[in-house]
């Protein structure tokens, strides 16, 4: 799937930054794509960037309006729809990482066949996937696991891989949800694979590759979510991971909109990752912890994340305020 850039990035009605994980996604780990931001009038958030309309960004070189939302279920709200033909006409095409494909809204569907515009569904899989083998492939995989979702597991393999790769490891990102596919140009919506096959995808999504050579897998859900376990069970299974880094955010409690759970300890995060991995990785080892900080002062955060890492005998980084090098260095020593 070949998206054409440059983008406007819709925001919709988002009332906080969690609900427009897609869009901040993109802003900046592809800001030279992000021609501006177009927000509805009871929108609450703001990326930075200019805002715009669909014709105003046409005419600044954007090719495609991207959905930068992700409400909860992965709908298309209502109240879109005449957003989305108003870009369409505008001469923009349309990607979405929704569940629900664009060309099944048939006010979309008219529309962008009247304009000539095209409909990118990101969140579908473009090919059918094998039921998972449990064979162990050559290379080494790095998988990303969380306390909950959206706590920075796709910043975290990010960070790591582009770390790596400056060093001169051998390292691929391999995008497992729709932000990750859109900033990479590729991947599998591993959420969006029927469940049978979701191992198999994962296996799919890191073939064979150079015994040196690191897969670094965005990960997807928690072992812990009531909702999303499933995912998280699948990829853990099918990625084999010779090494995890927990990822967690500072401030955060409970399952984010499910207050009726709290989250799990990182020590039994940790543990309840590796048992499973176990299955089919018998030798996985957790090499770090990633801590989204983002609500803590700067003293505050170094006192954080000096604890943990002295708690667990591991580095604790914040990948954007302090990179992933700590965990590079960990990995380096302990597989070469």
């Amino acid at each position: 799937m070949v998206i054409p850039g440059r983008y406007l990035l819709f925001l919709g009605d988002a009332a906080e930054p969690l609900d427009a994980k897609t869009a901040f996604g993109l802003a900046d780990w592809r800001p030279d794509s992000c021609v501006g931001q177009w927000r509805l009038a009871s929108c609450g958030v703001d990326l930075g960037l200019k805002d715009m309309t669909p014709g105003e960004a046409r005419a600044a070189g954007a090719e495609t309006l991207v959905i930068g939302v992700t409400p909860f279920g992965g709908a298309i709200a209502p109240a879109w729809v005449g957003a989305i033909i108003d870009a369409l006409e505008a001469g923009l095409n349309v990607a979405s990482g929704m569940h629900s494909r664009l060309g099944s809204i048939p006010a979309i569907a008219d529309a962008a066949q009247r304009t000539g515009r095209t409909l990118f569904d990101v969140r579908f899989a473009d090919r059918d996937f094998p039921v998972a083998s449990g064979r162990k492939r050559s290379g080494r995989r790095l998988l990303m696991v969380g306390t909950d979702c959206a706590v920075g597991k796709k910043y975290t393999a990010l960070v790591i891989a582009r770390e790596m790769k400056a060093l001169g490891i051998k390292a691929t990102f391999r995008a497992t949800g729709q932000t990750g596919i859109l900033i990479a140009g590729g991947g599998v919506p591993i959420d969006a694979v029927v469940a049978d096959f979701i191992a198999g995808a994962a296996e799919t999504l890191s073939p064979d590759n150079d015994p040196d050579h690191w897969d670094v897998i965005e990960g997807q859900g928690s072992l812990f979510h009531p909702a999303y376990s499933g995912v998280a069970a699948g990829l853990l299974h099918g990625s084999q991971p010779d090494a995890i880094v927990l990822c967690h955010e500072a401030s955060r409690t409970r399952v984010d909109g499910y207050p009726d759970f709290p989250l799990p300890s990182l020590r039994r995060c940790i543990d309840q990752n590796l048992e499973m991995a176990r299955l089919t990785s018998p030798d996985v080892h957790c090499v770090g912890i990633s801590i989204n900080t983002s609500g803590l002062t700067p003293a505050e955060r170094a006192s954080y994340l000096d604890t943990i890492s002295d708690e667990f005998d591991l580095p604790c980084i914040d990948p954007i305020s302090t990179g992933g090098g700590l965990v590079i260095q960990h990995i380096v020593r302990a597989f070469g």
